[in-house]
């Protein structure tokens, strides 16, 4: 357990790996040229960046001058959906209901969008994609996530891929939780753009990267204007010990990403079949077709945030799909977009584990947490039982 603490809050942070630590630590130390300079100090500085990109490359196989560092997932959103659109300015968007606030906050802002359902499994339908794609034949950009971040379920990302390259519009897919926990093929998906972050896969927070298929860079305008960092497109002085430690952890996640997930399903089945014999416990979205780490629950008659509290006063690190802990009284716009009612929405639990996660933290959490969902059902008077 990290801290003593059992940790199940996965998709918000990982713990940095030990090897990502060691080949970060050089360039916080001797190695801190700046990659733009051309003296020894600043090329051993760019050569490590463009090994890293390389990596990251590798891993979602495609070629190196396709990846762009970013700051974060969020940015790399950012920057996808707002170049297409500003060059784009009076064409239609398709994403869908449930994608993650990067995306939504920035798509609200076109007037001439389509929100996808997503139904009670958790997935959006092709039949429904298609036909937003036939009611809107000016649409330049579609934008659905990998696997949703909070209840795992993994879209038909290639089926929408094609019809998206077929008919020339523009694709780009969040997958800032897959990468690193499944295997991500950008040619076989058809993406035309990707988001992805390290600190999901075992890197440090802030640096994360955007994939840009090269035929399309054209039609992506500039994020940060200034110097000629990211071939132009995203000026800055690189966090080159980030960006090392991105690629280390990608490279890493990969190689290991068998075995891991071999763990983590029997972990997972574990927790499902406790889970089940606790009374009106709903499990949220389909678990086939899903991130092998998550598992999303609603406990009727509770409340998320008296359960996370519960956990943690335990020893346990969860989080909800009820958004009250960021301060908003609405519950998660996710379950909601599942069709579940705001009461039900509001009492749910996201389990998220790593190659970290230990038997002994499992055994804990299905110690306490039948407990204290009957501790708080007896105290709500929500809860008619």
């Amino acid at each position: 357990m990290s801290n003593n603490m059992a940790y199940f809050d996965n998709a918000a942070t990982t713990k940095i790996s030990d090897n990502v630590l060691a080949a970060m630590m050089p360039y916080l130390t001797e190695n801190y040229g700046n990659p733009s300079s051309i003296y020894r100090l600043g090329t051993e500085s760019w050569r490590a960046v463009a090994e890293a990109r390389a990596k990251v490359a590798t891993a979602i196989n495609c070629q190196p001058n396709e990846i762009f560092f970013t700051g974060s997932g969020s940015e790399a959103n950012n920057w996808a959906i707002k170049g297409c659109m500003e060059n784009e300015p009076q064409s239609a968007v398709i994403t869908s209901a449930f994608e993650h606030h990067a995306v939504l906050h920035v798509v609200k802002k076109r007037d001439n969008i389509t929100y996808l359902p997503v139904y009670d499994d958790g997935f959006v339908r092709l039949a429904d994609f298609t036909r937003a794609l036939e009611n809107n034949p000016d649409t330049a950009l579609v934008t659905i996530m990998h696997a949703n971040n909070e209840i795992g379920t993994i879209q038909p990302i290639a089926e929408i891929g094609t019809i998206c390259r077929e008919r020339g519009v523009l694709f780009h897919t969040d997958a800032v939780q897959s990468v690193g926990n499944v295997h991500i093929d950008v040619q076989a998906m058809n993406v035309d753009m990707l988001s992805l972050t390290g600190h999901k896969f075992h890197a440090m927070k802030g640096v994360g990267a955007l994939y840009v298929r090269k035929a399309v860079q054209r039609r992506l305008g500039s994020f940060i204007r200034g110097g000629a960092q990211e071939s132009g497109k995203r000026a800055g002085t690189e966090n080159v010990a980030g960006i090392v430690g991105l690629g280390v952890a990608i490279e890493e996640a990969v190689s290991d990403m068998e075995r891991k997930n071999a763990k983590l399903l029997e972990l997972r089945q574990r927790i499902l079949n406790e889970v089940a014999h606790i009374p009106k416990a709903r499990l949220n979205g389909a678990i086939e077709s899903r991130l092998p780490n998550n598992l999303n629950f609603s406990f009727e008659g509770i409340e998320g945030e008296a359960l996370l509290l519960q956990l943690d006063m335990s020893g346990i690190c969860a989080s909800s799909g009820s958004a009250c802990t960021s301060g908003s009284l609405d519950p998660s716009h996710v379950l909601l977009a599942l069709g579940l009612p705001h009461e039900i929405a509001h009492g749910s639990l996201r389990l998220t584990m790593s190659k970290y996660t230990t038997d002994e933290e499992v055994d804990l959490l299905l110690t306490k947490l039948p407990i204290i969902v009957a501790k708080l059902r007896a105290m709500s008077p929500m809860w008619e039982g």
